[in-house]
């Protein structure tokens, strides 16, 4: 049977039957190209991967993770408006085996007719069983469809193993106020699919009321601006001309109550008990009340909380204080006989007393709690609490997190609150009783824990990406960055162990040159994407030619020229809206006489809180060819010559080598716009051979070299004679070598 030329499937039949007037406005304003999609830029902006994959046209196979209203099946869209593969869209509520293998079948059949791909989408991919994501591996595997999935649970866990190692994962995160704020104004400006056709306006504190209360969802938040406006006026839509004026009160009816994620048997679950737990462990008692209050106002079962308590009395209290398990145990009974609403001060009661081992009353501070968590926006778990026992790999979920049982008094100052509620503090410690005894440790320890956060490095962020192993690729990314000496590796390693740059982060390296930098950036940002930085072509050409045996989307984007030429750099390549997360560079801005200029360029192109770890050699500390030699029978009026002559070398103001220090380098940082965040000064010292070239070399009479630099205060005849002694001591032979290096990392202020 001969088959029909292919025609674009339209995706999502239901909202295609409709006209754009009758779907819900959510519907409407769905994006329809990249340039529309708001927030997700840690997956979507310029330059990273999954954008550059979309806008190219070479997708893999994808699965799309995250909450509601986060975008996954609006990005999906956008890549069915890009591609010019075959799109095809299954629901997995709704299809089984059988639409799999038809749809598979038709992919198959395209493929031998007209060489088209096939691009097929399974919205809540997690509703399938086994059986139904077993049937789509064989074609994710011979390369009949590019499978792309979206799910709200935990793919690691939802989704069958074998096609999550044959996928990238992207995690969608709740979008940000300042997002939701860009899609609510442009809703309101848009004259097609919006409201810009009418006279509507938001009083200021409704308009923050709905952004408030949306919980980053999107659909949330247009939904309630759609309630809010088309039930405001007797009839809808109004007379022209006609205001409608939407006041708190309605936008407080519109939006009931604040959307607060929690699923029972999800993450959120997951990562919220694991927070309470460790947070329990940390004594820290605000934090716990905190989790607690979470939890309870979600609909967590309180046996369930009181259960995870008596293991912990046992397992993170112990014999340090016996009467922990005495004292959950008649807690849990008298809730018990009591039920709730009244049972929550027991809850109350014994997470105090575990938090801060004796008894407490001060149950009170509990719904000090509660009424946070209705009021406020929930704030997410902080990564390092998160449960690292399920997708520790996958998401980076617990790293970075203290074990308190490993510090001086089973105690380490960490962060257990939400970033939005640093320095909150709920419970007060009584003047009574035991509380009187630990009144002031818990004092001590909330300082200690602020200052903490003062000082707390983010480099543990959330793994928001994750793809499958090339082995092929990994192997050779090894050898390239193996190739690099016992010392180079230090100092790269170095560079790096500072910054911890994220899967999907986009990295520059400011002075790519073999690319000692550029391999390890590539190995470290598999789904972001890698810029590296070359002084001239021919060492671009020899970078493009090592980075030959990467996919074209994977090899790193060159640039040529300095760091001070960044903006420029980035406008010629059509890539001026590129920001970089972190940028490393190894003697990157040593040489460069306008260092304050590089600087100023790098702040620039770096993101808001953007990274930058160097490794600077500081020559003004470096060798002296005078330590080389033994010049002890010496007449003492040719070594003060030499001396002088030394040191006006060194400090040369019209050097750029040499005419800086440590201080005026980070001075020149600080004014840059970059916070120092650490710097550390190394000495390095290897084993060198100076060959006949090198003495050659260093008396050569053009500018720069060091007998022209000399050549001041010395004369010829002292010249010549200091060359024959290098030749007679130095030549061919191997000598003691050191150097200084400032290792520096910075942070972009906001």
């Amino acid at each position: 049977m001969k088959a029909k030329r292919p025609q674009k499937e339209e995706l999502f039949d239901q909202a295609t039957r409709q006209s754009e007037g009758e779907q819900p406005l959510a519907a409407r304003m769905r994006p329809r190209s990249l340039d529309e999609f708001v927030g997700q830029e840690h997956i979507l902006g310029h330059g990273r991967l999954l954008r550059r994959a979309i806008q190219a046209d070479q997708l893999s196979s994808l699965i799309f993770y995250g909450p509601p209203g986060t975008g996954k099946t609006t990005l999906a869209r956008v890549i069915a408006n890009t591609t010019r593969s075959q799109f095809l869209s299954i629901n997995a509520v709704l299809a089984g085996v059988k639409e799999i293998r038809q749809g598979t079948g038709e992919a198959e059949e395209r493929r031998k007719l007209y060489g088209q791909r096939t691009i097929l989408f399974v919205d809540e991919v997690h509703r399938w069983n086994k059986a139904q994501q077993d049937a789509l591996l064989p074609w994710v595997e011979n390369g009949t469809i590019v499978f792309i999935g979206a799910t709200t649970l935990n793919p690691f866990f939802e989704v069958n193993p074998a096609l999550v190692s044959r996928s990238r994962i992207f995690q969608l995160k709740p979008l940000r106020s300042e997002d939701l704020y860009a899609i609510a104004e442009r809703t309101l400006r848009d004259k097609e699919r919006g409201y810009g056709a009418y006279k509507v306006e938001f009083d200021s504190e409704a308009l923050d009321h709905l952004v408030d209360v949306s919980g980053g969802d999107a659909r949330t938040l247009l939904n309630a601006i759609e309630l809010a406006v088309e039930t405001t006026p007797e009839r809808f839509p109004p007379p022209e001309g006609e205001t409608i004026r939407i006041t708190l009160e309605i936008a407080e009816e519109s939006i009931q109550r604040r959307v607060v994620l929690y699923d029972k048997e999800g993450d959120y679950h997951f990562d919220t008990i694991s927070a309470f737990i460790k947070s329990l462990r940390g004594s820290d008692a605000d934090a716990a009340l905190y989790w607690l209050a979470r939890m309870v106002y979600a609909g967590e079962d309180p046996r369930f909380i009181f259960r995870r308590m008596l293991i912990f009395a046992s397992e993170d209290v112990g014999l340090a204080d016996p009467n922990a398990l005495v004292v959950i145990q008649a807690a849990a009974a008298a809730f018990e006989r009591v039920g709730l609403p009244e049972g929550r001060f027991h809850l109350a009661q014994a997470v105090l007393y575990l938090a801060t081992a004796p008894k407490s009353n001060t149950s009170m501070a509990f719904f000090d709690a509660l009424e946070v968590v209705e009021r406020e926006q929930a704030g997410e778990v902080p990564n390092h609490l998160r449960d690292s026992s399920r997708d520790k790999e996958g998401f980076g979920h617990g790293e970075g997190y203290l074990y308190p049982h490993a510090y001086r008094e089973h105690w380490v100052a960490q962060q257990y609150l939400p970033d939005s509620l640093q320095g909150k503090v709920f419970y007060q410690p009584s003047d009574q009783g035991y509380e009187a005894a630990i009144q002031e440790q818990v004092f001590r320890r909330r300082e200690a824990q602020l200052e903490a956060m003062m000082e707390v490095d983010r480099g543990t962020a959330e793994v928001l990406t994750f793809s499958k192993r090339d082995r092929a690729r990994d192997l050779w990314l090894e050898r390239a960055v193996s190739r690099a000496s016992e010392q180079l590796s230090m100092i790269r390693e170095t560079i790096f162990s500072t910054m911890s740059p994220a899967r999907h982060h986009l990295l520059l390296d400011l002075s790519a040159g073999e690319g000692l930098l550029t391999w390890e950036a590539l190995r470290r940002v598999p789904e972001g994407g890698v810029w590296s930085l070359c002084k001239d072509p021919s060492a671009a050409s020899f970078l493009q030619s090592r980075a030959q045996f990467l996919s074209e989307l994977e090899r790193p984007r060159i640039l040529i020229g300095n760091p001070g030429e960044l903006p420029e750099l980035l406008t010629r390549s059509g890539e001026e809206e590129v920001r970089f997360d972190a940028a490393v560079g190894r003697n990157a801005l040593y040489r460069e006489a306008d260092k304050a200029g590089c600087l100023t360029a790098l702040a620039v192109v770096l993101r808001s809180e953007g990274i930058v770890s160097l490794a600077e050699v500081v020559p003004s500390e470096g060798m002296r060819l005078s330590a080389l030699l033994d010049l002890q029978t010496e007449d003492e009026a040719f070594l003060g010559k030499l001396a002088k002559a030394e040191q006006a070398v060194y400090t040369d103001a019209d050097n750029p080598l040499v005419n800086w220090s440590v201080e005026h380098f980070c001075g020149i940082v600080e004014n840059a716009g970059l916070s120092i965040m650490k710097r550390d000064i190394q000495r390095f010292g290897d084993r060198r051979t100076i060959r006949p070239e090198d003495i050659e070399r260093w008396f050569a009479p053009q500018d720069g070299s060091y007998a022209a630099r000399v050549s001041a205060f010395l004369s010829p005849s002292e010249l010549q004679h200091l060359r024959r002694i290098c030749e007679d001591q130095l030549s061919g032979r191997e000598v003691a070598w050191h150097s200084t290096v400032l290792f520096l990392t910075a942070r972009k202020a906001e």
